[in-house]
């Protein structure tokens, strides 16, 4: 199976627009900021093929979700690996081949020095908000640095992101004779698991708060192995103590919010509106519709990132890895 490389809710829109050309090509980028002397800056490239100042971004590959074609981008144009801050606009273009989408994140870059590949891109410059309005030779580009600083005048651009996942799909339950925490995952849910593994890195989290449960752990196992993520099992998150003690859930969510540094929580379906309803309480209306709110709420191995500013929840995003 293949799924789409775009977030579930971008590909609703799409399917919403029958009328409107559709993208032929997908690329994805990052405008990688930071502050000097409490100063907004951004990081441009020049890239001499086409003589022009842009932001680091390019084509999408197959096997590869949206988020991982940006990261891998800016890895190859600049050298450097970013997180995925929060989601700025997209930006449509005619190309050769037809219509072109170019998604981009905000990506916060401090300790490491941007250096051109020397063959797509051949310089960098960080320079101010006004020095890049000059530079920036496509004036679609305006429009997602416009975007980067409205939220930094929000204060809503330094964020850490929050991560629901669903555990990756399990061994049917009528298959399975023994204690329903030890039903492992299926195979097509290794292969889950290990494309979440990759999907994660886009915002790789330090932290890992799972159910206990067999199928949540061999889902989180790829990750936590690749990165050393620290990890908790909160038995609150099982299905049968959920059944029990809803309440208790909440609680569980409501301490994601304390150490303001990223996370993810691996649960079940059941558990989902539980903690979708507390995550309601930290985002505006306009946000909570962006929320599942039917069932099955995520398919098995499905992500929602929220990026947090302080204890606020300034965006909401929903991926699925994508499947061989």
């Amino acid at each position: 199976m293949s799924s789409s490389p775009l977030s579930a809710r971008q590909d609703r829109a799409a399917e919403n627009s029958d009328s409107e050309p559709q993208p032929k090509v997908f690329a994805a980028g990052a405008l990688c900021w930071q502050l000097k002397k409490k100063q907004l800056r951004v990081l441009l490239i020049h890239r001499p093929r086409y003589n022009d100042w842009s932001w680091p971004k390019g084509k999408h590959d197959p096997g590869e979700t949206i988020p991982e074609t940006a990261l891998r981008e800016v890895r190859e144009e600049v050298g450097v690996d970013v997180t995925l801050g929060i989601p700025l606009p997209t930006i449509d273009y005619q190309v050769s081949s037809g219509l072109k989408r170019v998604f981009y994140w905000a990506a916060k870059l401090e300790d490491q020095t941007p250096t051109p590949d020397g063959k797509e891109v051949d310089q960098v410059l960080w320079c101010t908000v006004d020095q890049a309005r000059q530079k920036l030779s496509n004036p679609s580009d305006f429009e997602p640095l416009d975007a980067l600083v409205r939220a930094h005048q929000r204060k809503e651009l330094d964020t850490w992101p929050l991560i629901i996942l669903r555990h990756a799909k399990a061994k049917p339950r009528s298959s399975w004779t023994r204690a329903e925490g030890d039903r492992p995952l299926a195979a097509t849910g290794q292969r889950q698991a290990a494309a979440v593994k990759r999907l994660l890195m886009a915002w790789r989290p330090g932290r890992v708060v799972s159910s206990p449960w067999a199928r949540c752990i061999a889902t989180v196992s790829p990750y936590v192995k690749a990165t050393k993520a620290k990890t908790r099992l909160a038995d609150a998150l099982t299905e049968a103590n959920h059944h029990r003690k809803p309440a208790k859930v909440q609680g569980v969510v409501e301490g994601l919010f304390d150490k303001e540094r990223a996370v993810v929580l691996c649960t079940h379906r059941p558990v989902l509106p539980s903690v979708f309803k507390r995550l309601a309480n930290h985002m505006g209306s306009s946000l909570r519709s962006q929320l599942p709110s039917v069932d099955p709420y995520l398919a098995p191995g499905e992500i929602v990132v929220c990026q947090v500013a302080k204890e606020r929840i300034v965006s909401v995003e929903q991926f699925k890895p994508f499947e061989d």
